[in-house]
């Protein structure tokens, strides 16, 4: 592949996503998936899954010319991942690693419960630091990286294999972005000392967006284990969240040295926390510094009545923020659309087919859709009902 120029190049891991589709007419996951018992499906959704498709295709979707950036093995399902890319139309940049096999996922997506994903990392294993072309780095705006916590490579050694790529595409001028992935705690990916990989690498990374379980797992691990024990009975534990937990998630990633921190909070949608001087911020800085600079609020999530599948909702959601920040958009504009993008996710059982064009998405923002809306404590946060948004004390309009 020739050196060109791309607004992004979104890199990390990638898999093959096969999504059956179940109807269980109101039964309990458990009463239907038990041992020796055969469970009828529909169709097969068969996609692509991993944030080097559901962000780096709906990124260009949403207009940004993209390049995807991955590794997988020598088999039929890596000549599919190469395969529906190209078919998307996309730039990609390959490796191919011999001794190992592509990387899988089998989502069971069941009507009114979380997913439940079997998953093989596959080649992602083995993806590192020198996986990454930094020449086509250097012509790109901004370096996305997803899901390291699935990759073991990138993970081991203290995270240095992470670091080492954030300092380089940093070096290579880049805006860079990182979104994290939800580890098992008892997997080795669990076992790392996460707190010291983020400390180490977020000097290098401009935008931090990873979800609230993410960053309380590797942040907070004490607070982790009380709000799963907390909700341990619940279908979907956001619901009831303590949103007091998000300032404090957003002030360590801060002090640790990234510059915007964006954390996903699924239903109850986007919380965003900025440093107050944003200067080094590489190729793709904020249009309006100012805007920019010293915020903290939340944004709450569009409700989406029939949801298909929220498979892919948070990569989906971070490409239409990085999309919008590309643009030069306003911070709100920015969390705003990420909103949008998020739901139009869940309208399709794969990750990809209801994301629509950045002229649709404005239409349908402007027909002001209904929001999940939650109460907050008043003694810290002060609600906007014109935009929808709910403004933490940190926030510089309140100072």
């Amino acid at each position: 592949m020739t050196t060109k120029k791309f607004d992004a190049i979104i890199a990390g891991h990638v898999c093959l996503d096969l999504t059956p589709k179940l109807d269980i007419h109101g039964k309990t996951v458990g009463e239907v998936l038990r041992p020796g018992k055969l469970v009828q499906t529909g169709e097969c959704c068969i996609s692509l899954g991993g944030p080097v498709s559901n962000t780096g295709i709906a990124m260009g979707i949403l207009g940004q010319k993209v390049a995807l950036m991955c590794k997988v093995g020598p088999d039929m399902f890596g000549r599919i991942i190469s395969e529906k890319i190209t078919e998307y139309g996309y730039d990609k940049i390959i490796a191919v690693d011999d001794e190992v096999e592509s990387s899988y996922t089998v989502a069971v997506v069941v009507p009114g419960n979380d997913r439940i994903f079997l998953h093989d990392p596959g080649a992602n294993g083995s993806f590192g630091a020198a996986d990454v072309d930094y020449e086509q780095v250097k012509n790109c705006r901004l370096f996305h990286f997803g899901y390291p916590p699935q990759m073991r490579k990138i993970y081991l050694n203290g995270g240095s294999e992470l670091t080492e790529m954030f300092k380089q595409a940093k070096a290579a001028g880049a805006t860079t972005s990182l979104d994290m992935a939800q580890p098992d705690p008892n997997s080795e990916g669990g076992q790392q000392d996460w707190d010291s990989i983020l400390k180490n690498t977020l000097p290098y990374v401009d935008i931090f967006i990873p979800s609230v379980e993410e960053t309380m797992f590797m942040l907070y691990p004490e607070k982790f284990e009380e709000f799963r024990r907390i909700h341990a009975d619940e279908n979907d534990p956001l619901e009831t969240m303590d949103e007091s937990i998000l300032p404090l998630l957003g002030e360590k990633a801060l002090s640790y040295g990234a510059k915007i921190v964006v954390i996903k909070c699924g239903v109850r949608g986007y919380y965003i926390r900025t440093a107050e001087d944003l200067s080094g911020f590489g190729a793709a800085k904020p249009a309006d510094l100012s805007d920019w600079s010293g915020r903290e609020f939340l944004c709450e999530s569009y409700h989406v009545e029939n949801i298909q599948s929220a498979t892919g909702s948070g990569d989906s959601s971070i490409a239409g923020f990085l999309s919008c920040f590309l643009n030069g958009d306003g911070i709100a504009d920015c969390v705003q659309t990420a909103c949008a993008v998020g739901a139009q996710n869940l309208t399709a059982l794969d990750a990809l087919s209801g994301i629509q064009t950045m002229s649709k998405t404005r239409a349908i923002m402007a027909s002001n859709p209904p929001r999940n809306v939650y109460s907050y404590n008043p003694a810290y946060w002060q609600r906007d009902d014109a935009t929808g948004l709910v403004f933490g004390k940190c926030d510089k309009t309140r100072r």
